[in-house]
């Protein structure tokens, strides 16, 4: 990162030297402006609206018109003469709770490294503000102009959040705010209920800038030269209610049911890993016990090929000897029927 500006903070009297670095950065594609028929950038010309003549950037200044069309013109020497008694310097004011700063009043998030020779003052306002749960009020003056700011901790690091005026917040002036309409106690419940079953812990993480993605796609799209496809349409279908009045109490119930359902999926996403994991080792663990039991299985196949062949043995033993004991018998039936042929 690059520092933007250096400075003091000012704490008591203590005086902490710093640079400013900007702490976010917008993201979004940027685009310029270019002829469509070859891609030339189109240039524009500082001209003045009287003669017609093209001015000098040196040659331009500051100027403000009066209620009547004349102009008051001021350049940088008349700016340069206007008191900022914070120019180079981070004054801390007091010390507040953060809940009590609205953030319609944050404007803009900065980073303030220490100087090599302050790391030690710096470290002690840092740990001095961050134990007592409070954020710093201070007066800052970038870009030649004034303005609040606070001091708080973030990730070890002094952020600084400039912040605007009261006199630039505008004031809600609507219609609606004038009128009292009947609220019943069931829709308040219902209300209730869709705020419970949405709430949870904030994690930036979990969301994407789609859009900007689509348009990365549709960009490297372009410059490989294929096809581009139509991306699909997410918006909500009519689903024929047109301008008829919706049951406040059935729409709410079926936000409350949509968002369950969403829950649900969610945390079935979210199981689903460590489902696989799970299956993996029962898997494992079934493949040793299959094993195992595929060993067991050895011993009585091989008991199941002994054991035929043990009572085919018996089987040829067993008529075997029942032939030899069958001998003698036979031979004293064939003695009796020759002695009765003679007779």
């Amino acid at each position: 990162m690059r520092s933007i500006w250096k400075g003091s903070i000012s704490f008591g009297l203590v005086s902490i030297a710093v640079k400013l670095y900007s702490a976010t950065e917008e993201k979004d594609v940027a685009f310029h402006q270019v002829h469509r028929d070859d891609g030339g950038r189109i240039k524009y010309k500082r001209t003045c609206s009287l003669d017609g003549e093209e001015v000098a950037y040196a040659d331009i200044a500051k100027g403000f018109e009066l209620p009547d069309g004349d102009v008051v013109v001021l350049t940088d020497d008349d700016l340069a003469e206007l008191p900022l008694t914070t120019s180079r310097e981070i004054d801390v004011l007091q010390f507040v709770p953060l809940e009590q700063v609205d953030p319609i009043y944050f404007a803009k998030s900065y980073y303030l490294e220490p100087d090599a020779k302050a790391t030690k003052p710096y470290v002690l306002l840092r740990d001095a503000l961050e134990g007592s749960g409070k954020v710093a009020i201070v007066k800052v003056a970038l870009r030649r102009r004034e303005a609040l700011a606070t001091l708080r901790v973030r990730d070890g690091v002094i952020t600084m959040e400039t912040m605007l005026w009261p006199d630039e917040i505008r004031k809600p002036d609507f219609g609606f705010l004038g009128e009292t309409p009947q609220v019943r106690k069931q829709e308040l419940a219902m209300a209730a209920s869709l705020v419970e079953s949405l709430a949870g812990d904030f994690d930036p993480s979990d969301y994407t800038d789609h859009y900007r993605e689509a348009l990365d796609s549709v960009i490297e799209a372009k410059i490989a030269g294929r096809d581009l496809v139509p991306a699909p349409d997410t918006a909500e279908t009519d689903d024929g209610a047109g301008g008829k009045v919706v049951d406040l109490v059935a729409a709410l119930q079926a936000s409350i049911d949509a968002a369950k359902r969403g829950r649900v999926a969610g945390e079935a996403a979210a199981q689903a890993p460590a489902a696989t994991a799970s299956t993996k080792g029962s898997a494992k663990g079934g493949s040793t016990k299959a094993k195992a039991s595929t060993g067991s299985a050895k011993a009585p196949a091989k008991a199941a090929k002994a054991a035929p062949t043990s009572r085919s043995a018996a089987a040829k033993k067993a008529p075997a000897a029942s032939a030899k004991k069958g001998a003698p018998a036979a031979k004293s039936a064939n003695k009796s029927n020759a002695a009765r042929r003679s007779a």
